[in-house]
C-alpha cells in the first residue's frame, strides 16, 4: 500500500485531490494487530494531498461498547481477522463501517457542490 501511495506523486503536483474526502479503514489479525497506527500513517498521505480526512466519530455509539472485543476508533472503522482470516467482522464493526461510509459520502456531496470555491480560497 505504502508503494502504491508514493506513487501518486502526479496526482499531488496536479493537486488532483486537493478539497476532496479522504477516509480509511483497516483489519489486522489482533485486536493489537496496528490498527490505529495503519489508519494514522496514512493520513498524513491523505494530507500531503490536502485533503479533509474523515474519521469515526463518536456519535457512532458502537465505538463505547467494551461487552465484546471490535475494531473501531475515531480514526476510522477497522475488523479484527484472526491469525489466518477465520473472522469475519462482527455486527458492530459493519454498523461502524457503514456509519463512517455514510458520513464520507455526506460530507464529499456537500463539498462537491462547493469545492472550485474550497480551491480558490486555497490557492489566494
Amino acid at each position: 500500500m505504502r508503494q502504491f501511495l508514493d506513487a501518486t506523486g502526479r496526482l499531488w503536483k496536479d493537486r488532483a485531490l486537493v478539497g476532496k474526502i479522504g477516509s480509511v479503514f483497516t483489519s489486522s489479525a489482533t485486536p493489537h494487530g496496528g490498527q490505529e497506527s495503519t489508519i494514522l500513517r496514512f493520513h498524513t498521505t491523505l494530507i500531503h494531498h490536502g485533503m479533509f480526512v474523515v474519521g469515526l466519530p463518536y456519535t457512532f455509539e458502537g465505538q463505547e461498547r467494551n461487552d465484546e472485543i471490535t475494531g473501531g476508533s475515531p480514526y476510522g472503522s477497522s475488523t479484527i481477522a484472526g491469525n489466518t482470516g477465520e473472522r469475519m467482522p462482527s455486527e458492530n464493526e459493519l454498523a461502524a463501517a457503514r456509519f463512517q461510509g455514510k458520513y464520507v459520502a455526506m460530507l464529499a456531496s456537500t463539498l462537491a457542490q462547493h469545492r472550485r470555491e474550497i480551491i480558490d480560497a486555497m490557492c489566494e
